[in-house]
């Protein structure tokens, strides 16, 4: 009778401890973490969840780290995600691990604009404070040669775009990004472009895209712009834009275009030479290569710059200098936008 008593006390007392420990278990489970304000905890390339658990520990973030192991292997959440996660005043410890198991990691944004050079992409993205930096000491040739492209010109390679990514990405990642989608982009307009177009190859729609995308201070004229240029190369007349002429100044442009800057030769003045440059002078948007391959109908030959962005378009030359004397007032200011002029004999 008096082993029977025993067993039934010490059975009370199992039962009691096991409901003390299962009570200490839950209330640390459900308690809040200890943060007041909202704290961004980075997961690395090779954490596992006990490691990540007393970390946050000896932050003081939770105050045990036992219970949270067993509830994360018991739920199956110990295959924790990569990335940067926000944690909030207010968390449980539960949510934490769920969080931690979530595609909910922290993403950035970097928005590579239309009409810059791959140069200037570059510099932009080895700015970036939350890019992994892995180019530094590349050069934008060499570059090219690690995407697979070894030789091809790198302008106009890069679509504009914004690009979301999360820690650990780095430059090198979203410009390979950046080049494919522009293959994609300029492979489905040329599939679906104008007939008697005078370009000739995706590539020719790329450069003279890339004139357009320089021209357009308003995005509802790239068609338009973009009709001029073709009919000046259908009609084999000089383009005359003076972007082109810019970018083959490279360095030796300071913000003033001289008249001796479009005498000067260089394989890109559209002053000197006929039909397109050799390359793209810019990085162009899907809507330029668009606009490119469907040209707006019409018969303007020039377009000039009115100060606000938009251009005057002129079917003949006379209109085109009334044009540029009412707006230009014979001054060519530093931000100027060309307006093609008339087609000069025996300028070679």
């Amino acid at each position: 009778m008096k082993l029977l008593k025993w067993f039934f006390v010490l059975t009370l007392f199992a039962i009691v401890g096991a409901g003390l420990v299962s009570y200490q278990a839950y209330q640390n489970l459900i308690q809040p973490i200890a943060i007041t304000a909202p704290q961004v905890y980075a997961v690395e390339k090779g954490s596992y969840l006990g490691r990540i658990l007393y970390d946050l520990k000896q932050q003081g973030v939770i105050t045990d780290d036992r219970w949270a192991r067993y509830y994360a292997k018991y739920q199956q959440l110990e295959n924790v995600k990569v990335g940067e996660f926000e944690l909030q005043p207010g968390m449980t410890v539960v949510d934490v691990l769920h969080l931690l198991n979530s595609d909910k990691v922290l993403r950035y944004q970097v928005t590579l604009v239309e009409g810059k050079t791959s140069a200037d992409y570059l510099d932009q993205l080895r700015a970036h404070p939350k890019l992994k930096i892995t180019t530094k000491g590349l050069s934008i040739e060499e570059i090219m040669s690690e995407l697979g492209v070894e030789g091809k010109h790198p302008e106009g390679m890069f679509a504009p775009e914004t690009y979301t990514f999360s820690k650990g990405t780095s430059d090198f990642d979203i410009l390979k990004q950046s080049y494919k989608r522009q293959e994609k982009v300029l492979a489905a307009a040329w599939a679906d472009k104008s007939s008697d177009l005078p370009i000739k190859s995706p590539y020719e729609a790329l450069i003279l895209a890339s004139i357009v995308e320089k021209e357009t201070g308003v995005a509802r004229e790239r068609p338009e712009i973009a009709g001029v240029f073709v009919r000046r190369l259908q009609q084999n007349i000089r383009l005359q834009t003076d972007p082109t002429v810019i970018y083959g100044l490279g360095d030796k442009y300071n913000g003033n275009l001289t008249r001796a800057h479009l005498k000067a030769y260089t394989p890109y003045n559209t002053y000197r030479i006929n039909g397109l440059p050799p390359t793209p002078i810019a990085n162009p948007g899907k809507d330029a290569i668009e606009a490119v391959l469907h040209p707006a109908d019409g018969e303007t030959l020039y377009f000039v710059a009115k100060g606000d962005g938009s251009h005057h378009f002129s079917k003949t030359l006379k209109e085109h200098i009334n044009a540029v004397n009412k707006f230009q007032r014979f001054k060519r200011r530093k931000d100027y936008q060309s307006a093609p002029e008339a087609p000069k004999d025996g300028d070679g």
